[in-house]
């Protein structure tokens, strides 16, 4: 495997270069579940209950989808190939038990892809709600377990999912950008950045580090794996990663590479918005994508709160990375080792998802 350096650097083009003034337009990335479709989940789930089958071993044969798998196939080929997300509405989900929502979740997940552990303590469906930690003072923690505003970034795996169970009682919009734009602009506004958007920057890996590796990891914004753009951003996480000693010292030039990324995600020409209602499930390629959320006011009772289910998926159609994705991934591969099933008690998310 070869990563391409260059310093001839050429725009991107490919159909995830898109700009959200054209998709605000274009609603191709919305796909609306018929009755017919609910009824054949339902089917499924009932299926896989009566096999005695949960999350995580449920894979795609015990979760048989006969009218939506060829949908399911085309959409893995349209986020990895295409456009790079969509949002799939339609759902019915007010009857079921989070835990049956999930499965049903899980089993869509299963025809994309092959679920990821998402933290050390190997749980490979993440639980996105305020768990009422201490993000600030906590290098540790996780945004996603606030309701403060989530910077753009992206995550591990070829494809990053979102469930909706439950609404804020206001905000929690999730915001999405296309990288692969990011890197057009950059190319087309300040090419003189670009030997700092693809040079080495040090990223914390907030306490997850296995034990034979260094506590952060080193990666570029923009890295070329053959003809493929992979693209990466975390501020939080390279600012974080300033707390080592041994990490290289933000320079100006890299200060006002961030200032720049910072500044086109939020331009609303590239900003796409959307609000997840319960039964919505968002799906992003994590290499082509950034995405993002507002931050919000949750409902006082807690069985009320904000609550999503994350996936994060490998497709197998991805075979070659560039060497600092490859590192990150292994991280997981450490995780998974012992799966763990979700836990659906709300007394017990806090200890479920401290880092």
């Amino acid at each position: 495997m070869t990563t391409v350096q260059t310093t001839d650097f050429q725009p991107y083009v490919h159909p995830s270069a898109w700009r959200a003034t054209d998709l605000r337009k274009d609603l191709a990335w919305r796909i609306q579940l018929t009755p017919e479709h609910n009824r054949e989940l339902r089917q499924a789930l009932a299926h896989a209950r009566a096999q005695g089958i949960d999350i995580p071993a449920l894979d795609a044969a015990q979760f048989p989808l006969p009218s939506l798998a060829p949908t399911l196939a085309a959409l893995r080929l349209e986020l990895m190939e295409g456009r790079g997300f969509c949002l799939i509405k339609g759902l019915v989900i007010a009857d079921l038990a989070p835990r049956d929502a999930a499965l049903i979740y899980w089993g869509i997940g299963r025809h994309l892809g092959t679920p990821m552990a998402q933290n050390a303590q190997g749980d490979v469906l993440g639980h996105v709600t305020n768990l009422g930690v201490d993000f600030h003072g906590d290098p540790n923690t996780r945004g996603y377990q606030t309701p403060l505003r989530l910077p753009f970034h992206n995550d591990l795996g070829d494809i990053v999912g979102l469930m909706c169970l439950q609404t804020a009682k206001r905000g929690g919009v999730s915001r999405l950008v296309s990288s692969t734009t990011l890197y057009n602009t950059v190319l087309e506004r300040r090419p003189d950045l670009m030997d700092v958007m693809t040079g080495p920057w040090y990223i914390d890996r907030r306490g997850e580090n296995p034990p034979h590796k260094k506590p952060y990891y080193v990666g570029a914004f923009f890295e070329y794996v053959g003809q493929r753009l992979f693209c990466r951003y975390n501020r939080t996480y390279i600012q974080s990663g300033q707390r080592f000693e041994e990490a290289p010292r933000l320079t100006a030039r890299q200060v006002e590479a961030l200032d720049l990324i910072d500044n086109l995600c939020y331009d609303p020409d590239l900003q796409l918005e959307m609000t997840l209602e319960p039964g919505d499930l968002q799906f992003v390629n994590n290499y082509a994508v950034l995405h993002s959320r507002s931050s919000y006011e949750d409902w006082p009772e807690k069985e009320r709160r904000r609550y999503l289910l994350r996936l994060w998926l490998n497709t197998g159609l991805i075979t070659e990375m560039p060497p600092s994705w490859i590192d990150h991934h292994d991280d997981w591969k450490t995780w998974e080792l012992d799966p763990r099933p979700p836990i659906f008690d709300l007394s017990m998310r806090r200890a479920e998802l401290a880092h």
